[in-house]
């Protein structure tokens, strides 16, 4: 399986008529993807509960809306997030349990309605996530998760990614074009171009391949890492300042790269190995990510679906004045 990049869907969420608005913009996204009326329809009464429930317990917040391709279809992603200051989470997995005394639906029955249902709440705030596929479609979840937005909601982002699989290896790249806007995102996806054709070839070759097909673009900072289950190693090449960890519950390991631009000026590209990662959280982020945080600061979050960490880390460290992109995988056995 062989997928890149595609921006989310972001809905403000700061008064009741948006309601209405996220559930019929998630009931056409499913719609369009192949998603039939019930499926559909169950993506809807979520979207619609989780609006209303940030607007409930929060009183403004958003609504994340993604499109994720599965072996055989699409999934449709919803993540509410909000900035409140916490809330009973045993209490809101009770079906019917409403914290402003209202009747809900309650997080129970919405994970009930998605295949994909995870939730992190602490006192900074709630990110919940919902993901649909089609009730024909057995396939298991893919556990990574992406979060990544344009500055100032920009059709041009200026920051791409891209994941390659196969039975027992991954492979994945974060690019972020030299500035942003729409000279930016042509760098982007001219690299990631060239790593789509030939994602599991050599880190160092394929950083060359870029470098050479970024020439007449402004350039980027590029990454690379690849993970094979077999070996229980990842190997990791990176030039410039994409960020880049390794995550458990007791520690973090930062990646290293060198310094430079591909497609501008770089002296070396290095493969660095490192070995018994199977059960780490591999998170790989641009500079619109500040990089002073800790993963060991959010009690449980290691331990949370890959796409609730990589919201969870945009919703609290964005620096608000670039693009940004946050790649969070979970290096366990991956499927075609």
């Amino acid at each position: 399986m062989n997928f890149g990049a595609r921006l989310s869907h972001v809905l403000r969420l700061d008064d009741s008529s948006q309601v209405g608005h996220a559930r019929r913009t998630a009931q056409k996204l499913a719609e369009e993807h192949g998603f039939d009326e019930g499926d559909a329809g169950r993506v809807a009464l979520v979207a619609t509960e989780l609006a209303s429930n940030v607007l409930k317990h929060a009183g403004r917040g958003e609504l994340h809306l993604r499109v994720l391709p599965r072996p055989t279809g699409f999934a449709i992603e919803l993540l509410a997030v909000d900035r409140a200051q916490g809330f009973d989470l045993q209490a809101c997995l009770t079906d019917g349990y409403s914290s402003r005394g209202t009747q809900g639906i309650g997080l129970g029955a919405i994970a009930r309605q998605a295949q994909v249902f995870d939730v992190h709440a602490d006192e900074k705030g709630a990110v919940v996530l919902a993901r649909f596929h089609t009730r024909e479609d057995k396939a298991p979840d893919l556990r990574v998760g992406i979060s990544q937005h344009s500055l100032h909601d920009d059709p041009a982002c200026g920051d791409t990614w891209h994941l390659a699989i196969r039975d027992g290896e991954l492979s994945a790249l974060v690019v972020d074009g030299l500035g942003h806007g729409i000279e930016a995102e042509r760098a982007a996806k001219a690299g990631a171009a060239v790593f789509a054709a030939s994602a599991f070839d050599d880190p160092v070759s394929l950083l060359a391949d870029m470098h050479h097909a970024m020439g007449a673009t402004r350039g980027a900072a590029v990454a690379i890492a690849q993970y094979d289950r077999r070996q229980d190693t990842l190997g990791f090449a990176g030039v410039g300042n994409i960020g880049a960890c390794l995550v458990d519950h007791e520690r973090s390991r930062g990646l290293a790269s060198h310094p430079g631009i591909v497609g501008g000026q770089y002296r070396k590209a290095q493969v660095f190995d490192y070995a018994q990662v199977s059960g780490s959280v591999l998170v790989m982020y641009s500079d619109g990510l500040q990089s002073r945080w800790k993963i060991q600061d959010y009690p449980g979050l290691a331990s949370r679906h890959p796409a609730v960490i990589a919201t969870v880390l945009h919703r609290d460290f964005c620096r608000g004045r670039d693009d940004v992109t946050v790649l969070v995988i979970h290096l366990e056995p991956f499927h075609d």
